[in-house]
């Protein structure tokens, strides 16, 4: 089989693809390693998914947790779906309840909604899984009541969260004391090597295992975290807990270089990738130089053009004022792409279509399954709210909500927030051919149709493609770039009008891919994080 990409390596990294016929990657050499497991146990890629994910949240709880909500995009066997695992706002929530703040509220109760995880594998479990629900908990059981040695930057975000909580947030010790205690020892944060554990997480994941589910939505944990909240000026109620449902929903997709990208449609943040590429489909990338400035320049104001219609209009689709699909059509597009000025950094407004922190991971099976999955907690560690005696950290997708009247996402009641979670993936003539994914809250979509645009268009390799330096739009004309650019890159965009800082690896995200081959699949893992590609 002719792959579309060619097999130089053209950057520095600290890996090497995996070639195999069974393959798992994730943000974390435990947890790709629980998922590969049960592959050997006789389960397929859905069944190492969900022990992977929830193996992650034992092991790198600094991005995700039993309280986080969840995305998945996979290939069945047979066709591609889509599952929405992200919770809605308390039953409570009103405009009027948040009418007192300037802005969201990151931290706290005001910033809870409900998780969605749990549910997340449940259904995939019931619709998919081999193996029992149970038998997927065990790795993650072991890790939590026995210790793990905490990875070099696991540890590092850790210690940059909590002095982060303790320099920015007045009395934080005191007033998140329970959050403090738990992921600290001594009041510090483990170091490389550390080991660490959590006897009551492991308590907790036996009763959602033994249960499937029912104890988190309506059972013993349920009401725990119901009571919790009561006693400390929380919102969420039984009953928002017992009402969430996880939503089973088909891909929003485009074309381009002769494959086709899918993602979640809204409240996630993906359809910010597909505006970007049918954008850049209006001009000729490989007339330029993969890491030059004219390149980046396109590739940069193609995403602030996708960012201004993303954060104006999606929301839940609840109160959506526009089919997401709109949005791709080819001759909006355009006029989009024509506003961009070759010669000039621009700031946009969103157009009007006519009217008609996060972990990732992959698997890959012999059976020809795949399966694209982001679970987060969002900023973090999430709210810092934990509950007692469970090891449940509350996610603050909250946060998401807009307080602009009006808007369709302002925050309401029973609503999901604007997401940034979103997994990847990538078909040809109706055939699986790539599930991939880029953690980092807005830096998804941007990491996104950057892989997309190194493999399928300038033909570079997954594993090259993970391991090139990354830009990240900001706000107005400021953009990020990583070191691993030249000085004309920097003096090239600077020169068109683009306000340019150096930024280290933390602020690029995290990949995992996975690529079919015609007799297996290559498996890459990004060097930023502490991650790895694992098969046989």
């Amino acid at each position: 089989m002719k792959t579309p990409f060619n097999w130089d390596f053209f950057y520095t990294s600290k890996r090497i693809p995996v070639l195999a016929h069974n393959i798992v990657a994730t943000s974390q050499p435990l947890a790709s390693q629980a998922g590969l497991q049960m592959i050997k146990n006789g389960g397929n890629a859905i069944d190492a998914a969900i022990a992977a994910a929830i193996t992650l949240t034992v092991v790198e709880p600094t991005m995700n947790g039993i309280g986080s909500d969840a995305f998945a995009i996979l290939w069945d066997g047979k066709k591609i779906i889509g599952l929405n695992a992200s919770g809605r706002s308390p039953a409570v929530w009103t405009p009027e309840l948040f009418s007192h703040y300037e802005m969201m509220p990151l931290l706290g109760w005001e910033s809870v909604t409900v998780p969605g995880a749990v549910s997340a594998w449940v259904e995939l479990s019931k619709r998919y899984g081999q193996l029992s629900f149970k038998e997927l908990f065990d790795p993650a059981i072991k890790y939590a009541e026995k210790g793990f040695l905490v990875s070099p930057i696991t540890a590092e975000v850790w210690q940059h969260s909590i002095n982060s909580y303790e320099r920015f947030i007045p009395n934080f010790k005191e007033n998140y004391y329970k959050f403090y205690n738990a992921f600290t020892r001594n009041g510090e944060a483990p170091k490389p090597g550390t080991l660490f554990k959590f006897p009551v997480q492991a308590q907790t994941l036996k009763l959602i295992a033994e249960t499937e589910g029912e104890a988190f939505y309506s059972g013993r944990l349920a009401k725990k975290i119901v009571g919790f909240a009561e006693k400390t000026g929380g919102y969420l109620t039984l009953k928002d807990l017992e009402n969430h449902k996880a939503t089973w929903e088909h891909s929003l997709n485009i074309g381009y270089e002769g494959i086709t990208l899918h993602e979640i449609p809204p409240n996630g943040q993906g359809l910010a990738a597909l505006i970007m590429l049918g954008i850049l489909k209006n001009f000729d990338l490989n007339s330029y130089e993969p890491d030059s400035p004219e390149s980046l320049h396109l590739q940069i104001e193609a995403m602030k053009l996708a960012f201004a219609d993303v954060y104006r209009y999606v929301s839940d689709p609840i109160s959506l004022e526009f089919d997401p699909m709109n949005f791709l059509d080819s001759e909006y597009l355009k006029k989009r792409a024509y506003m961009i000025d070759l010669n000039k950094a621009k700031q946009y407004k969103a157009g009007i279509p006519k009217n008609g922190d996060t972990v990732y991971l992959t698997t890959a099976d012999s059976e020809g399954k795949m399966v694209s999955y982001n679970q987060s907690n969002y900023a973090g560690f999430g709210s810092c709210i934990i509950v007692p005696n469970t090891g449940i950290s509350l996610q603050n997708r909250g946060n998401g909500f807009s307080l602009e009247e009006g808007h369709p996402n302002q925050v309401g009641p029973s609503k999901r927030p604007f997401h940034t979670i979103i997994p990847g993936f990538v078909t040809k003539k109706g055939k699986p051919l790539m599930s991939f994914g880029v953690m980092g809250g807005a830096m998804q979509p941007q990491g996104h149709t950057q892989l997309m645009i190194r493999i399928f268009q300038y033909g570079q390799n997954p594993q090259a493609a993970l391991d090139a330096p990354r830009w990240r739009f900001s706000r107005e004309k400021k953009v990020f770039l990583e070191s691993g650019y030249n000085h004309e890159v920097f003096k090239g965009l600077s020169q068109l009008g683009h306000r340019i800082s150096k930024r280290d690896f933390t602020r690029f995200g995290g990949g995992q891919i996975i690529f079919k081959l015609e007799d297996g699949y290559l498996g890459a893992s990004d060097w930023r994080k502490d991650g790895q590609a694992v098969g046989f």
